[in-house]
Parts: structure tokens; sequence; C-alpha cells
């Protein structure tokens, strides 16, 4: 929503961050930042807010439930978004955007807990992938709706950027009642000691008749013995920060933001003006960037669960780094050569949708999932909200410092983050598991890609017997029942 707000004339008045350009031949009137830090504040501010409401929504998640943790965000974004509709100035924009990022803060935590909870094992990463397409078309809504309203008149009113940001209380309100009518996680209801609910919900779930069937009876009591097996204490925040799982989260989560998408969903319009077009070319290429984004997110819906979480951050890593690379290349060639302005533009063009599409394809959903299957029972959401400060960690200062990087050191900013997802590749490498139908890594006291395997290996065996176990005694109890009658 940002990228389109930033380009805004009134907008970038009100907060007084540059300059306005007359309109020529009746044209757009166009606007020049001369205080980029100060740009890059008010959109850095949003993930103070987000680190803020991840960790407060982390807590409510583990004791209070799911859905009821997504009204609680809701009602936070419910007072935040109009306040940014009306806001005069920079210090009620700032503080009106930590509110609104304290709802999302809590949204990010809970949301993709929930929808992994409430999967099946062979089907999570489908679900929180198509989760994300639906995302990335509210950030399609959002630019386009933007680039329309900025035809409006010569470009200079206020409808262009206040509209936008209070739109997001409609998909909101939807959000808030679709869920009253959805159920709340069933790993959630055993830890909560609410068995039979649990049990009936695994057979909806489950089964084609809503009966509690051998599928459902088995995860019952898979959930049942993880639980036992993670034990009833809930660790705390600082506990589970010093855990090689809480560093990780952390570490991945501010690397994927440091390998540029930040930067390109925020900043595009800058970036392909770097490319040689125009304000208006630049605005609707960054439309359509935004659309090839939605549309590469299916490629994950049916590839993640297929060739599971480690192979996907490898190969789009590898391009991410190579398009970005290049990208600048493309752009510096353009600087030297500026009468080859269709052959580098289009190329450096060509370059940022396909990091973009890789980006959709592979690393926008893996850190989502990641935290929600490594993470125990007992500190599931918690857990979560440790990828989360990551999150709020790599945007905020990525957000912050772009506008600058851009400003002074141009394209060079682009080597930077493709260097950024080289880095990221070893890092996954060694330390990042895979994760696909497999719990227990958490138990590792190892931060180590092997020993962390190893070590779920043994546990599983473990479990399946216990639950093997378990289920025939159900079967053979209900024998002799039948047998009896």
């Amino acid at each position: 929503m940002m990228g389109g707000v930033n380009g805004a004339p009134d907008y970038i008045q009100t907060m007084n961050l540059g300059y306005l350009t007359p309109s020529a031949n009746g044209g757009k009137v166009g606007a020049t930042v001369t205080d980029s830090t100060k740009q890059g504040g008010i959109v850095a501010a949003y993930y103070l807010g987000t680190l803020i409401g991840c960790l407060v929504g982390g807590w409510i998640g583990d004791k209070l439930g799911r859905k009821k943790t997504i009204w609680i965000g809701a009602l936070w974004i419910l007072v935040g978004a109009p306040l940014q509709a009306a806001a005069q100035n920079v210090a009620w924009m700032v503080m009106a955007r930590i509110i609104t990022g304290v709802g999302t803060g809590h949204l990010n935590v809970i949301v993709p807990v929930w929808s992994a909870e409430t999967s099946g094992h062979l089907s999570r990463g489908f679900f929180i992938a198509l989760e994300f397409t639906l995302n990335i078309f509210g950030v399609v809504v959002a630019y386009w709706l933007e680039y329309g309203l900025s035809f409006i008149g010569d470009g200079n009113t206020q409808i262009r950027w206040r509209f936008p940001i209070a739109f997001q209380l409609v998909p909101l309100i939807g959000l808030v009642f679709a869920t009253y009518f959805m159920p709340e996680s069933p790993r959630w209801l055993m830890k909560a000691g609410r068995h039979d609910e649990a049990r009936a919900l695994l057979g909806r779930l489950r089964s084609e008749d809503g009966e509690v069937n051998d599928v459902a009876l088995a995860e019952y009591y898979e959930i049942d013995q993880t639980i036992r097996m993670d034990g009833g204490e809930e660790p705390s925040y600082m506990k589970m920060f010093f855990s090689p799982c809480g560093k990780l989260h952390l570490s991945r989560r501010i690397l994927q933001e440091w390998g540029g998408i930040a930067a390109i969903t925020v900043y595009q319009p800058v970036i392909f003006g770097l490319a040689g077009f125009d304000a208006s070319k630049a605005g609707w290429v960054s439309g359509v960037n935004t659309i090839t984004y939605m549309f590469s997110t299916l490629i994950c819906v049916f590839t993640l669960d297929r060739i599971g979480r480690r192979m996907t951050l490898f190969w789009g890593g590898a391009v991410q780094a190579f398009a970005l690379i290049m990208a600048g290349v493309f752009v510096h060639l353009l600087t030297v050569h500026p009468e080859k302005t269709a052959q580098y533009g289009g190329a450096a063009t060509f370059m940022v949708f396909l990091y973009t599409a890789t980006f959709g394809a592979s690393w926008l959903t893996v850190p989502w999932i990641y935290p929600a299957e490594i993470w125990p029972v007992n500190a599931r959401a918690k857990g979560n909200a440790m990828g989360v400060v990551g999150w709020s960690i790599g945007n905020g200062w990525c957000t912050l410092l772009v506008p600058v990087m851009f400003a002074k050191i141009k394209e060079n900013a682009l080597y930077i983050f493709g260097c950024a997802n080289i880095l990221a590749i070893v890092v996954v490498y060694l330390f990042y598991p895979e994760t696909a139908n497999i719990d227990f890594l958490f138990m590792s006291d190892s931060p180590l890609v092997w020993h962390a395997e190893a070590s779920h290996a043994r546990l599983k065996g473990e479990l399946d017997a216990i639950v093997e176990a378990k289920t025939h005694t159900v079967h053979k109890e209900n024998y002799s029942d039948e047998k009896a009658l």
C-alpha cells in the first residue's frame, strides 16, 4: 500500500517530505522527495508496531486461542487504519501506523499457525501457500487502486492516498465475520484440555461424513502424545530467544527481508525509474509486476509439499541472487550507455520481474510456515512471534534505509540484496532442516541440520510406536463391545 502512497504529491506535501513539481501541458503534478530518511521512518514505524503486536499476540494466542487473537488484532487495525487515513502530520501518521502495526502483528503471528494446525500434514504447505496467493491479491488490489486514483484531477488529490489506506477496513471486516464461522485449532483445544471438542473437530476435518475415523483418531493420539512430550510448562520469550530455534527464526526472517523484497515492493517505481522509465510508465510497470508476483505464488501452492521447504529456499535464493545482481549490472550499463535505454532498461526490468516472481514462488511462504511446524504446541504462537520479530526488524530496518540507499548508491543497493540471498543459501544449508511432515526438530540441542534430523528420527520412531499401540487398543475395545452386543 505504501508504495503508491509514497508517490502521491499531496501526501508528500502534507508530511513535508519534499516539494511539488507543477504539471506541464495539462499533465499530472509531480513531487520530489528531499527528506528520504523521514519518508523511510514513516514506513518503518509500522514495523515497530508489528514487533510489539507479534509478542503480545503470541502470548494471547497460546492463552486464549487462535480465533480470539485474530479478533483482538482486527480491533487494533479498526482503530489504526482510520487514524492513518485522516493523518495531518508526521507525528499523527507515525502513531497511527504503529497502532495498525500492532494489530497486523497479532494477525501475522496467529493466522499461519491457525492454518497449519487445522490442515492435514500432507496439505499444510498447500493451504498456507494459497493463503499468500490471496495475500498478494490484496497487494495487487491496493496498488492498482492507488494507480487508478492518481488520474483524478491533476494527481494532486487527498483521495489518491487517503482512500486506499481506509479501504483496508473492507477485507478486515470480512475476515472478522468469516472467522466467527470457522473452527478453532484442534491442537490448541487439546492443549487447553478440551479433548472432546478437539476429537470431534478432527472428525469433521479429516473425514467425509464428519465422524471420527482412523485418520482422525491417529492424529488425536499423536497430538496428545506430542503435548505430553513437550511438557505442560509454557516457555518464556527470554528462554525461547536463547534457544537455537529462537535465534534461527530471527535470522531467517531478517534475511528474508534483506533479500530485497521490501525494497522491490515499496520502492519499485524508484527502481524502474533507475531503469530509465518516466514516472507514469514506472507506475504501471510496477502494477504489472505485482500481478506477476501474485500468480507466481501459485507455483509454491503446488510444489511446496512435493519438493519440501529446504529445496524451495535453495532454488529461490539462487535465482533471486542472480536476478538482483544482473538488474544492478544492467542499470549501471544504462548509466554508461544512455543511448541504449530500450535494451538495458528492458533487461533490468525483466530481472526485477524474475526476482519478484521467484520470491513469490519460494521465499514468500516458507519463512511463515516454518515456525508453525518446528515449535512445540505449548509455545507455537509464541514461537511464530519470534519469526515475526525478525520479520519486523528486517522490514523496519530495510524500509528505513532503502530510500537512503537508492538516493546515495543507486543501483549498487541491488548488489547488496543479491549478496544477502547468497548468504541466505549458506545459512539454510547449515541451520534449517526439512520440516515437511516432520515434528520434534525443536527438541534438538544443536542448531545444525544433521543433528536436528537425527533427533527427529529417534523421537518420531518413539511417537509412532505409542500412537500405533493406542489406536490398536481402541480398535480392540470397539471389537469387544461389538462382540458383546
